[in-house]
């Protein structure tokens, strides 16, 4: 901390014109840092009266308190005021510009400093780079970029990093990785920065590999690297890794950093370790939404929604305020118990906190409605939207196909395709399932047809299925039996399954012969297949054939009594 004495000595050296620039400058820190913006304006008047306010000394720190507290007006008329304005100078207006949202003017400024015939300096390169991303203008910052190449700025860590930072977000990360390559990488803050945007981009395994280089590199990763890795290992549910970085964190005791316990608590839930997450929730001295979070989805996503009611009640009670993501999961929680009651208090919370209105919260209420049984709420949520995404409609027309409300199914189905939205796979597993309740078989074969030749989705395992039990249902069971034999991928029991459903009903003993003999080929003591054979059998009067199903029957009953015993 300076003393008086130092300041005495100081001023002995200083002009009393310098010595006052200092105060101004000093002054001025202060006030910025205290955000004392109307005193930032009376001391602005001071200098403007004393006729400091043309140094660019004084003009430029005046450019910099301005800009801090978002008076960019005030910035310029200060900018343009100065006498000879140096580089700094105008440097502090671009980041003035590019710091409150006025890309074009930073755009426009830097192309004026130019004209005047100054060159741009790192910082000046940061704050352009930052307005060519914010206006998309990414073919001029390919042009700002060459002349930082020309200048060697793009080797300088802060213009490295904006150049990351550029090509990452306009989806070009092979660009970045090269530029990462070239740019000196003695500083942790482009390891961690490139880690992060692997992870961020689902590409576990290179941000992985580019951890690993770090270490070998001998770089001491920082909280953001640590946190972006575990990210990864999380999305690949890699436990052993997880475990192997977490020991890192605790040797450089960056465990109770609150980024990096929360990643650490999500390796672990997402690998199905709750009891692990929760240790290190309990352990956590610092905690935020995120972290509260990562607990309510972990249990969610492990299928125990009782718990993650359980969680979010607590947290409610640590006055944590919930976002989106919390609503959304504790809705789906509330649809997987089919828990009305608290699925609509926690509806109530939404409408307090405005939350009602967001499209994540509003799509995760016509699911939990519908699944409870009260389509009319869903409905209600539904027409409310404001803004709706294909989740909204798909959730709208799966809650109408779950319900067996197959004309307002495809009504709704109609209506999304006259509002210019583009169905997707759930959409038609929907749509053909409404058609196979209701037995439209013709409008059922013409949507699968419109979803292959109008919309180019490649029909699935769910498709197929409620085709062929509408085909079933139909009673045109040799046709799908074909159907099913000309699916170029591996069939799932689930299509002989329905096949054999319908053989039952139309009892076709041969048809369903062939499809029991496909399930027992996969599921040998399967007694329900075994069950609908006899039951086939009988009704045909083939006693010497039920007698056979329930022989073996028998004997795949004692065969799991005896490898029980010797378990």
């Amino acid at each position: 901390m300076p003393t008086r004495l130092h300041f005495k000595a100081v001023s002995k050296t200083m002009t009393p014109k310098r010595l006052w620039l200092c105060t101004v400058e000093s002054s001025r820190r202060v006030l910025v840092s205290m955000d004392w913006t109307e005193l930032c304006s009376c001391v602005f008047a001071c200098v403007y009266k004393l006729g400091h306010d043309t140094n660019a000394f004084v003009g430029t720190a005046m450019v910099d308190a301005f800009s801090v507290c978002g008076f960019v007006d005030f910035a310029r008329e200060v900018f343009d005021g100065i006498s000879y304005k140096d580089m700094v100078s105008w440097t502090g207006m671009v980041a003035c510009y590019a710091e409150n949202d006025c890309f074009e003017e930073a755009l426009k400024i830097f192309s004026q400093m130019r004209v005047a015939g100054f060159e741009p300096n790192n910082f000046t390169f940061v704050f352009v780079l930052k307005a060519c991303l914010e206006l998309q203008a990414f073919s001029l910052a390919r042009s700002v970029h060459g002349f930082a190449l020309k200048t060697r700025y793009e080797m300088d860590l802060y213009v490295g990093v904006a150049l990351l930072d550029l090509y990452t977000k306009s989806g070009d990360i092979n660009d970045a990785r090269r530029i990462f390559e070239e740019m000196p990488k003695k500083d942790v803050i482009p390891w961690s920065f490139m880690i992060a945007r692997y992870a961020q981009s689902s590409q576990s395994i290179e941000a992985v590999e580019l951890f690993c280089r770090m270490r070998r590199a001998f770089i001491v990763p920082n909280q953001f690297a640590f946190s972006s890795v575990l990210q990864a290992c999380a999305m690949m549910e890699d436990l052993d890794l997880g475990k192997q970085i977490h020991s890192q964190v605790v040797k450089v005791g960056l465990d109770s950093e609150v980024f990096v316990s929360n990643a650490l608590m999500d390796v672990y839930a997402k690998c199905g370790r709750m009891k692990s997450s929760m240790e290190l929730f309990e352990e956590s001295e610092n905690r935020n939404h995120v972290t509260w979070n990562t607990m309510i989805v972990g249990y969610m996503q492990l299928g125990d929604g009782g718990k993650a009611m359980s969680m979010f009640l607590k947290m409610l009670e640590n006055q944590v305020q919930p976002t989106e993501v919390t609503y959304s999961t504790v809705l789906r929680a509330c649809a997987s118990v089919a828990a009305l009651e608290p699925g609509t208090q926690v509806h109530s919370l939404t409408v307090k906190t405005t939350y009602d209105m967001n499209v994540i919260v509003a799509n995760a209420l016509i699911y939990m409605y519908a699944k409870c049984g009260s389509i009319k709420d869903a409905c209600l949520v539904f027409d409310m939207m404001i803004d709706r995404d294909i989740v909204s409609w798909n959730a709208m027309i799966s809650g109408y196909s779950m319900h067996g409300l197959s004309a307002e199914t495809l009504k709704i189905f109609e209506l999304m395709e006259q509002r210019g939205h583009k169905p997707n796979n759930l959409t038609f597993v929907s749509i053909l399932s409404a058609c196979s309740n209701a037995g439209l078989l013709d409008q059922g074969q013409a949507y699968f047809k419109s979803m292959v030749e109008d919309y180019g989705i490649q029909p699935c395992t769910e498709h197929y299925s409620s085709i062929v039990l509408l085909l079933g249902r139909a009673g045109h069971l040799a046709k799908a039996a074909k159907l099913i034999e000309e699916i170029p991928f591996q069939r799932s029991i689930m299509l002989w399954r329905a096949l054999l459903g319908a053989c039952v009903i139309h009892n076709n003993v041969e048809i369903g012969r062939i499809s029991a003999e496909h399930i027992l080929e996969v599921e040998p003591e399967d007694e329900a297949t075994h069950v609908l054979l006899s039951n086939m059998y009988a009704t045909a009067k083939s006693w010497e054939k039920v007698a056979s199903v329930r022989k073996s029957m028998q004997k795949n009953r004692s065969e799991e009594g005896t490898r029980a015993e010797l378990d």
